[in-house]
């Protein structure tokens, strides 16, 4: 494959990972079957630009508003530009594994677009330890765990899609990457978000690093015991579980 050629297809890599995890308008690109597990090496770099985002908004507020109302802006400005991506999936997994007895029932319950009293207990939980989370964070480290958390909570995705089967065969997002996901792409994404991570908070990036590996394991165990693979919402879970886990990092280091 020519040079040219190469950097175009990263360039639509890097386009179809935009595409799938926010809202933002892209380039039109051509899907092709692997378009999506080529694309996952760049998921951590899609939490860079929201983190990014969020910090601006930070920055231009603070001037203006309370601690805690830029916290909710913040917050709605996740939602808005992943139109509430991972918090479905988050949603949706609480439904299924809260009120499924096996593998056939869980994936069912999840695969249904209404919202239960697990999924609606686990949102609101979400929302509620995310703003708490960071209304408690000082402005001095707003920016670095901001850029961490987006990027390592986009990371879990890649281990998970390396070494977890899909749940359901052909069906649903997970089964686009799961067991797709190629080892240069998982070391790619790794390098890139330990990198950035360090960057963002040097010594301190210990503890957010090894809570995400910590929840990654632990919800990828769950989830292989439970439904055997993986589903697209179990990412979004795992996600928002991540993002929360590093806020959590930030108060803890008070």
């Amino acid at each position: 494959m020519s040079t040219t050629r190469q950097i175009r297809r990263l360039a639509t890599d890097l386009v179809a990972a935009f595409q799938f995890l926010t809202r933002l308008p892209m380039p039109t690109i051509v899907y092709e079957e692997d378009s999506l597990s080529r694309a996952v090496k760049f998921f951590p770099l899609v939490g860079v630009a929201i983190g990014a985002g969020a910090i601006l908004l930070q920055k231009l507020l603070a001037p203006h508003l309370a601690w805690p109302l830029i916290a909710l802006i913040v917050l709605i400005y996740f939602v808005l530009i992943t139109g509430c991506f991972h918090e479905d999936g988050l949603a949706d997994t609480a439904d299924g594994l809260g009120g499924g007895w096996n593998k056939d029932q869980i994936l069912l319950i999840m695969k249904d677009s209404r919202i239960g009293s697990y999924g609606a207990a686990a949102l609101t939980l979400s929302l509620i330890a995310r703003f708490l989370l960071l209304t408690s964070l000082p402005s001095t480290r707003f920016a670095g765990y901001m850029i961490s958390a987006q990027v390592l909570c986009r990371w879990s995705s890649l281990p998970l899609s390396y070494f977890l089967p899909p749940a359901r065969e052909r069906d649903g997002q997970g089964a686009r990457i799961a067991r797709l996901t190629s080892l240069p792409s998982l070391i790619f994404g790794s390098v890139t978000t330990f990198i950035i991570v360090g960057f963002a908070l040097r010594w301190t990036a210990i503890a957010p690093i090894v809570v995400t590996l910590f929840a990654v394991v632990l919800s990828g165990w769950f989830y292989s015991k439970k439904i055997q693979g993986v589903t697209g919402d179990c990412f979004g879970a795992t996600n928002q579980l991540t993002e929360i886990a590093v806020y959590f990092c930030g108060v803890w280091n008070l």
